[in-house]
């Protein structure tokens, strides 16, 4: 066992490395998220949920 350990020990480091560098930005944009910041830019134009994301402005309509 200790052996495998030893002849992986790379392997074994970056994979620790690149969990915890995937834990650290989920708990970033969880944070965000939670403190209302968005990654949203707000150009709907150039975006493929822009239809779904924010509702259309209604133009001249009173309520």
């Amino acid at each position: 066992m200790i052996s495998w350990i030893m002849d992986n020990l790379g392997t074994i480091l970056i994979s620790l490395i690149l969990a915890a560098l995937v834990g650290v930005i989920i708990w970033s944009m969880r944070r965000d998220k939670k403190r209302g910041k968005s990654s949203c830019g707000g150009n709907c134009s150039h975006c493929a949920m822009g239809c779904s994301c924010h509702p259309a402005p209604t133009k001249g309509k009173k309520t």
